[in-house]
């Protein structure tokens, strides 16, 4: 179906933005792509691609007055400092997430008639690092204060909507698991490399936690439906939704399932902390690349701040078994959005991905 509306994708190089940007140019429309570096990843057709910085408030205002085009915004761009978690209360981090949205859509809402906006969050809107959250976690429960940028965002979407006149949705993804190296949060990669320097050490591919929990997570192509969805229904206006696969699992009872897409022996669990361990092992990283004929990336690149969520996923270094953080998808559901993914299959059809673009190893099971 072809469409004459235009989205503009902030942050596409990113999990969600690329996600975003296939399921949009999937459905016919005309996709703007905005970020630093080329979105590689972006395979579902043409679209534009836009440099931007969006820390630079004057090439902001120089980009958007040549996009009056632009109908509607999925905003997926980040700024996280250095070891990720310490960050995410940090008021340097709070205000450049603030700054950043307020360049990009001060501007463009002067040249372009947006319908749309679509930002992310995540579940700790729900306050997980502050304590044990209620269960599950429902959009209607009430704001939990503390130091995030989400507050600050969302706060400026919901009272620029309505000075500019455009319509929004705020979607709450649990656990994203996708194709992209180097951003933010995202584990196969960090899954796939582990198992990589495992194998070359001789030993098995035990689960790197302290202690197993019960998780959920979300796949990112369903995350980028759910953007379509909320663009092209109306009754998605104004809304917050949870975003999950539909199902919960454990590491451990997921662990064989991943050894064996990798093709890897499974091992007993053995706490490790992946931050330091991949790091220090960057000369074998090498060595890997160069035996298996994969893509010279450096070991930084493909990591990003991946390699620390991974700790705090698994749980290394906790003494009792992290408090559960499921959250409620109803809402959604009975808006009418009801796709669902198999969580072990989503994780392995992403390390498949990976072997794939030659990223981590395939290695031969016969």
């Amino acid at each position: 179906m072809k469409t004459n509306q235009t989205v503009l994708i902030a942050g596409a190089s990113g999990l969600v933005g690329t996600a975003a940007a296939n399921s949009f140019i999937k459905a016919g429309w005309h996709v703007i792509a905005c970020s630093r570096r080329f979105p590689d990843l972006i395979d579902a057709g043409p679209f534009q691609h836009v440099a931007l910085d969006l820390q630079d408030s004057e090439a902001c205002k120089a980009t958007t007055a040549k996009l009056n085009d632009v109908t509607h915004v999925v905003y997926t761009a980040v700024f996280e400092l250095p070891g990720l978690v310490q960050g995410w209360s940090d008021a340097v981090q709070i205000e450049t997430n603030g700054r950043m949205i307020r360049n990009l859509l001060d501007p463009l809402t002067e040249h372009a008639q947006l319908r749309h906006v679509t930002i992310l969050q995540g579940t700790k809107a729900y306050g997980i690092t502050q304590g044990p959250i209620r269960i599950p976690a429902r959009e209607s429960q009430p704001r939990v204060d503390h130091p995030n940028f989400y507050w600050v965002q969302e706060d400026y979407i919901k009272e620029k909507s309505v000075s500019s006149g455009f319509d929004f949705t705020i979607f709450r993804p649990q656990l994203i698991v996708g194709p992209n190296h180097g951003v933010v949060m995202n584990l196969p990669p960090v899954i796939g490399i582990y198992a990589a320097l495992r194998r070359e050490e001789g030993l098995a591919f035990g689960f790197p936690g302290s202690l197993d929990g019960v998780w959920e997570a979300v796949d990112a192509r369903l995350v980028g439906d759910a953007c379509l969805w909320a663009a092209t229904h109306d009754q998605a206006g104004g809304e917050t939704y949870n975003l999950t696969n539909g199902e919960v699992f454990s590491w451990l009872d997921m662990w064989p399932a991943m050894a064996d897409t990798l093709g890897v022996p499974v091992g007993d669990p053995e706490p490790t902390p992946l931050s330091v361990y991949i790091p220090e092992r960057e000369a074998l990283w090498r060595q890997v690349v160069a035996k298996y004929n994969l893509q010279k990336i450096p070991l930084g690149q493909l990591l990003g701040e991946s390699h620390f969520y991974a700790d705090l996923c698994f749980a290394y270094g906790a003494k009792r078994t992290p408090s559960p953080t499921f959250v409620s998808t109803v809402k959604i559901r009975q808006a009418g959005f009801n796709a669902a993914y198999d969580t072990p299959a989503s994780f392995c059809y992403w390390l498949r991905d990976l072997q794939h673009r030659r990223i981590i190893p395939a290695y031969d099971r016969g």
